[in-house]
Order: structure tokens, then C-alpha cells, then sequence
């Protein structure tokens, strides 16, 4: 396949150059494959206008007109999965299986709120009086801004533009730094679909200075971010100068605990799917495992098996096969992220953690990659328990009761994912209501479908993506009193 190249900004409909521009890198070899636009001050304000033109007869079209062009965009996703799925995994450096499982997943979730646009419903209310009639409505809350990471940089823009769409309004992408091609060329392929110019806008260059005119413009009405719990809460300070709206999905800290009457099979195997599942950079990803002290030995065996046969390399060698590739962990995306790694690793060891196997780098020494870790012998005093690792990294710990493991992830500030592996129906809602996280995963790990309601809660964010609780972020409530005259002119 040849090189696809990349450097272009979408403006109201056209491709934009600018003489600055950004490397991008291969995290696999460390070299540049690219170079991106350094949108700017200038290039995120004419973003801006085109979305603002674009808004009122975008927001006035029926759902079901919306919802045919976001139809499309999903046809014309996996009518090219292949081509996308190869410049995820060239700039992020997951494995190729996993790129096309997630452009497939980007054309799922555009389904999804194709489908649920159509399903904005208002609410008629009993009024207080005789002639006063009461009325809700919904409708778009406007210009959005949306901040997209570079862990899953394909799916994120599908999950934060699709409802954004959906509900009527009209979008500024900004994609991270480090993954800018693939959101550029999921972008193409919606303009591709004939979508009115200036409706869908994206921008790559500095955070700092695109995120700050977004923050500054008041015809923005909504920034929507994923990324960490530092830059959420600068977002977050900067957003009440406007009273803006935002939604906010930060870091996270999950634990996995298993209690002694679970299917030990199973819970080692879906804790190394998720845990290790784009080299451990998800921010609802397994970050500690809590074991029971009856079974921790068994799980801590099982577990150590199932990693010691996950093959670690470059999804994107020459001639890799995305059908019979054999790669399930590529490289970290950066040096930044793998040195965060070697050093929690580091504490955690000096402070009596015990590699089961793995623990160092792995692969060409460009490259980012970090083998496999599965440790035990790990206590709450080690970085690696607060911290989030966002890196390959199994750390086990035990405990004795169910109170106390509670209170064990109760100390974290974070909230957005917690699992447990039980067979007891009982333990199963004393769990469930108890543990302090917006999601909740029983004997199982998979969570973000298109249905449902992702975002967690303390200093994990706020709001929520997926479900229509996700199309209501983009909403506002308006309600509407009318007064009725009687027959004779009267009220």
C-alpha cells in the first residue's frame, strides 16, 4: 500500500496547509512518518466561524436528513477499515487486530446515534392554572468543542462527533498531537458524505493554543475533553469564566478484585485482555488486581501463564496480515510514557514488589516497547497503586475481607472503572452499590458499548459519552409556559 500522507486541517468543508507543522511519530521505530498542520490561533478561529455559520441550518435540518449522512460516514468507514486501520497502528502502535476493531467500533457507535437523534423527545407538564399549558423541548446547545486523546484517537472522535451531530450541532475537533492522521482521515471520509461545509471543522497543533481559543470564544458553548485529571481541571477553571458547559473523562485507578468463589479461568483471563489490551494505555483499564488471599496464588499462576504467551512487537511490519497477525502488544506511544513505566517499576521493586515475569524493555531499542509485567508481593505504599500506570504493568495484591478491599480502592481519587469476579448474586449488589466508580464490570471487563453510559465519577470527570445520556450532553432544555385566552379575550 502506498504512503497515505496526511497534512491537511478540515475548514468548512476544505483542506487547509499551514507553513508550520508537527512531526508525527512511528512509536515502533521512533521515527517520523509525517508531518501535520500546527493550526493555530488564526486557523482555530476560522473553525470556528465556519461551525457557527454552519450551526442554525444544520440544527433546523429533520433528524432523519441528519442522520443520513452520518450513515454514510459509517458505510464509508468500513469501506476503507483496512487503509484507516493501518495509520492507527502506524502513528498509535497498537496491533493491527486491534486498530480494525476499533474502526469498527467508530462505525458502530455513528450508527448508534444516527439511529437515537431521531429519538429527542420533549414533555408536556400539567400546568398550575386552568389556561397556562406547560412545555419542555430539547435543542442543540450549539458550537462544541471537542479534545480528543491519542490512546483510542479513532474511536474518540466517533464517540464525542456522532452524538454532537446527532443532536444538531456543529463541532471543532482538536486531536491529540501524537495520533493527529487517523482523525484526519476519519474526517475525510465524513466529508466524503456531502455533509454541509462547516457542520464538522477539525484542527491539529499546540492543546495549549488551540484548547485556549476554543476556552476564550463565547460562541462555543460546549468543550467536551478526554485526557488527564490534570488538564480536565485547567479546562474546568478556564470553562467558568463562560459558565461554559463541558464534559470532562479524566484518568482512572481500576481495580479487579477477585473473591474466592470466582471462576478463576475466566476472571485470568478477562483481566489480561483488558489489562494488556493496547499495551495497558486505557483509561478504564485494570490499573491494580486485588486477590484473595485463599486464591491469590492460583490466580497470580494463571495469570502469569496467560501473559507469558502474548507475543510483543510492531503491528506494522512490512507484510503483516491484520487476519492472522500475530502481535497483541505493541509499543508505548512515546519514551515520555515508557521512562513512567521503568520508574513506577522501579518503586514498586525497591519497595519489595516481585517481577513473575517481564519487567524490562523489550524490542529495537527505537522503538517503545516494554514486555509483559505481572508482579506480586505489592502493597498500597507503592506509586504504582495510586498512580495510573497507562503502561503493561499487572500489579497483585491480597486482602482478606470484602469491607476491606473497599476501602482499599475507596483512598483513590479516582472513579471511573471498578471489577469484581463473583458467583455470590448477594455479593454481587453489595459490591456494585458500594464501590465508588461510574461503571461497574461483574465477571467480566469489556465496558464501552454504544448503548451505554461511559464516565466515571470523583476526580475521574463528569458527564457522560455512549446511551442517550451522551446525546444530552449536547442538549439544552428549554420550557416554554403559554397562557391561554378564554373566549371572551380574557386570561
Amino acid at each position: 500500500m502506498e504512503k497515505t500522507t496526511l497534512n491537511y486541517l478540515w475548514i468548512n468543508g476544505e483542506k487547509i496547509s499551514t507553513s508550520e507543522t508537527i512531526d508525527v511519530i512511528n512509536p515502533a521505530t521512533g521515527e517520523v512518518i509525517d508531518q501535520v498542520p500546527n493550526g493555530c490561533e488564526k486557523e482555530t478561529k476560522l473553525a470556528i466561524n465556519a461551525a457557527y455559520e454552519a450551526f442554525k441550518p444544520w440544527k433546523k435540518l429533520t433528524p432523519g436528513k441528519r442522520e443520513a449522512y452520518l450513515v454514510k460516514w459509517a458505510d464509508n468507514l468500513l469501506e476503507n477499515r483496512d487503509e484507516l486501520a493501518a495509520i492507527l497502528t502506524e502513528e498509535q502502535g497498537k496491533p493491527i487486530s486491534e486498530s480494525r476493531g476499533e474502526i469498527e467500533g467508530c462505525a458502530t457507535f455513528i450508527r448508534w446515534y444516527a439511529e437515537e437523534g431521531k429519538r429527542v423527545y420533549g414533555e408536556v407538564i400539567t400546568g398550575s392554572s386552568e389556561n397556562q399549558r406547560i412545555s419542555v423541548i430539547k435543542q442543540p446547545v450549539g458550537v462544541c468543542g471537542l479534545i480528543t486523546p491519542w490512546n483510542f484517537p479513532g474511536a474518540m472522535v466517533a464517540r464525542k462527533t456522532a452524538p454532537a451531530l446527532a443532536a444538531g450541532c456543529t463541532v471543532v475537533v482538536k486531536p491529540a498531537s501524537e495520533t493527529p492522521r487517523i482523525a484526519i482521515a476519519i474526517f475525510e471520509q465524513l466529508m466524503k458524505t456531502g455533509i454541509p461545509a462547516g457542520v464538522a471543522n477539525l484542527v491539529t497543533g499546540k492543546a495549549s493554543v488551540i484548547g485556549e481559543t476554543l476556552l476564550e470564544d463565547r460562541r462555543v458553548k460546549k468543550i467536551s475533553f478526554t485526557g488527564s485529571t490534570e488538564i480536565g481541571k485547567q479546562l474546568m477553571k478556564r470553562a467558568a469564566d463562560q459558565v461554559k458547559r463541558i464534559s470532562l473523562e479524566l484518568g482512572g485507578n481500576a481495580p479487579a478484585i477477585v473473591f474466592p468463589d470466582a471462576n478463576l479461568d475466566l476472571a485470568a483471563e478477562k483481566i489480561v485482555d483488558n489489562k494488556f489490551e493496547n499495551c495497558g494505555q486505557m483509561c478504564n483499564g485494570i490499573n491494580v488486581i486485588y486477590a484473595h488471599e485463599e486464591i491469590k496464588e492460583k490466580l497470580t499462576e494463571k495469570i502469569v501463564n496467560l501473559v507469558k504467551e502474548l507475543k510483543v512487537g510492531s503491528g506494522s511490519v512490512p507484510g503483516s496480515d491484520p487476519g492472522t497477525d500475530p502481535i497483541q502488544i505493541g509499543p508505548l506511544v512515546n519514551e515520555a510514557a515508557l521512562k513512567n513505566v521503568e520508574e513506577l517499576l522501579q518503586d514498586a521493586k525497591e519497595k519489595g514488589a516481585t517481577v513473575e515475569t517481564g519487567g524490562e524493555r523489550t524490542g529495537d531499542s527505537t522503538g517503545y516497547f516494554f514486555q509483559p509485567t505481572v508482579l506480586s508481593d505489592v502493597t498500597l505504599d507503592m506509586k504504582l497503586t495510586q498512580d495510573e500506570i497507562f503502561g503493561p504493568v499487572a500489579p497483585i495484591l491480597s486482602f482478606q475481607r470484602e469491607q476491606e478491599v473497599v476501602e482499599f480502592t475507596e483512598k483513590s481519587p479516582y472513579g471511573l472503572a471498578a471489577y469484581f469476579f463473583t458467583r455470590d448474586v448477594n455479593r454481587v449488589y453489595r459490591m456494585a452499590e458500594e464501590l465508588d466508580s461510574g461503571m461497574i464490570g461483574v465477571n467480566g471487563t469489556s465496558l464501552s458499548v454504544p448503548q451505554a453510559p461511559f464516565g466515571g465519577i470523583k476526580e475521574s470527570g463528569i458527564g457522560r459519552e455512549g446511551g442517550f445520556y451522551g446525546l444530552e450532553e449536547f442538549l439544552e432544555l428549554k420550557y416554554i409556559s403559554l397562557t391561554l385566552e378564554n373566549e371572551e379575550g380574557g386570561y
